[in-house]
């Protein structure tokens, strides 16, 4: 078996998606004083830099949306399932997300869990005032009943393929594929 990508987006779709994105939560007309990115580790952190860089542009405030990182490991309903190491990472939320509009961050939404987990993390931080979610790329295949309120892209997938987020913040490039699997000829 083969791995065979597909590109998605390149680095212009990403940058467009999110500006995208950056315009939404702006078109909600709500006090940006109150606003606060949290992102999911470790590409939903990026992303919500990037998301907070982009608004800070925007509306050309002198100091940046806040962004708080975010470690869901040991909220994960899954920790005894899974067959890797998860090593911890840890939770920087620099601001009180008490009465705070909450944006969370994350690349792929797929299951739910993630998401799931993340909630769970942030209420133990506090009570925000309001979550949204924003998510670069919405493959579908829920088993919770969460659904984005800003989505970069929706990518209908199969359960056998994955949506993997390069980053230059990691990766060294700006790029989202499709991989699945081929049958060797």
């Amino acid at each position: 078996m083969s791995e065979k990508r597909t590109l998605l987006l390149d680095e212009a779709g990403i940058k467009r998606a999110l500006t995208r994105i950056a315009h939404e939560i702006l078109e909600q007309g709500e006090d940006i004083r109150s606003l606060a990115f949290i992102g999911i580790r470790t590409r939903g952190v990026h992303l919500a830099r990037r998301l907070s860089r982009l608004i800070t542009e925007i509306k050309a405030i002198p100091d940046p949306v806040p962004v708080g990182e975010l470690d869901i490991t040991l909220y994960r309903d899954d920790l005894d399932t899974r067959s890797d190491r998860r090593v911890l990472q840890a939770t920087k939320v620099d601001f009180d997300v008490s009465g705070h509009r909450i944006v969370l961050v994350d690349d792929v939404l797929y299951t739910g869990r993630t998401i799931r987990a993340a909630l769970d993390a942030i209420t133990d931080l506090g009570r925000p005032r309001k979550i949204e979610l924003a998510v670069l790329v919405d493959r579908g295949h829920r088993e919770l009943p969460i659904r984005p309120d800003y989505v970069g892209r929706n990518q209908p997938t199969r359960k056998d393929e994955k949506v993997r987020l390069s980053l230059k913040e990691g990766e060294g490039v700006d790029q989202l594929d499709l991989v699945s699997q081929e049958a060797a000829s």
